[in-house]
């Protein structure tokens, strides 16, 4: 039995094909203006790449904020569930999840049997998402997969007070102006997020294994200022699942629960 699963994301539309718990493929593209084309490229790559057709396929379930735009989906399930779902397969003894994309960052608390107990949304402000990283970068004129590694390098902890992208691109120029080492000002960045992520997850309640999932989890400046900030390590997950695959992963795992009359 071979099911799939989409993630419509802001930014990327992720796919993951599942035939009886085996992950035959995996695809992201870019989430254009045409949401259902998007997905349509993204399924069609990874069909291409497992070697079936839409035939082989018994069953899609589709999450993410343009879940709803995706026609051909069997039906659909919350990203906060999807994202509980996976993590849930891939790590069973997680009971928070922090799940950070282009624009909102998420924390999920779950019990022993992967349920969610409570969950909070940070989606007022980009502030506390992948997009102000992405900001960040352009304003300082360096590449977003160099940010984490010159993160790393700073030796100085400066604050950064602004709570909204504009203010602190604003605060990233001055700065510049004040020739702080970027390293610092790209430390401060992820410092920044880092703390209102952590407030978020506070509220909703931190109980061990915690795991960090979504692209930014993919940023090794901004997972050093997570652990620094919460004092201890966090569970991100590899191969064949990466992080921002999660919520696609657990769509495809909700579409092979349905199929099994789960």
């Amino acid at each position: 039995m071979t099911v799939i699963g989409i993630d419509l994301g802001a930014k990327n539309t992720k796919v993951v094909i599942l035939r009886s718990s085996e992950i035959l493929a995996t695809s992201s593209v870019l989430s254009g203006f045409d949401q259902q084309s998007s997905a349509e490229e993204a399924v069609n790559e990874a069909l291409n790449k497992a070697k079936i057709t839409r035939e082989d396929i018994k069953h899609i379930t589709a999450t993410g904020a343009g879940m709803d735009a995706i026609t051909f989906a069997n039906d659909t399930v919350t990203e906060i569930s999807a994202s509980a779902r996976g993590i849930s397969k891939v790590f069973p003894s997680v009971r928070t999840v922090i799940d950070i994309g282009a624009e909102e960052g998420r924390a999920i608390r779950l019990n022993e049997n992967g349920k969610i107990i409570d969950f909070g949304i940070n989606e007022k402000c980009a502030a506390g998402a992948g997009a102000f990283t992405e900001a960040m970068a352009r304003a300082l004129e360096v590449e977003l997969e160099k940010m984490g590694e010159m993160s790393l390098k700073s030796t100085k902890a400066v604050p950064m007070n602004a709570q909204c992208t504009i203010f602190a691109e604003s605060e990233v120029v001055s700065l510049i102006h004040q020739n702080t080492p970027r390293e610092d000002i790209i430390r401060a960045v992820h410092d920044a997020i880092a703390d209102r992520i952590t407030s978020m997850t506070r509220r909703v309640g931190i109980e061990k294994d915690v795991a960090l999932v979504g692209g930014v989890a993919n940023n090794i400046g901004f997972v050093d200022s997570m652990k620094r900030n919460l004092g201890f390590d966090l569970l991100i997950p590899k191969d064949p699942i990466v992080p921002e695959f999660i919520s696609a992963y657990g769509a495809a795992l909700v579409a092979q629960d349905t199929m099994n009359g789960g």
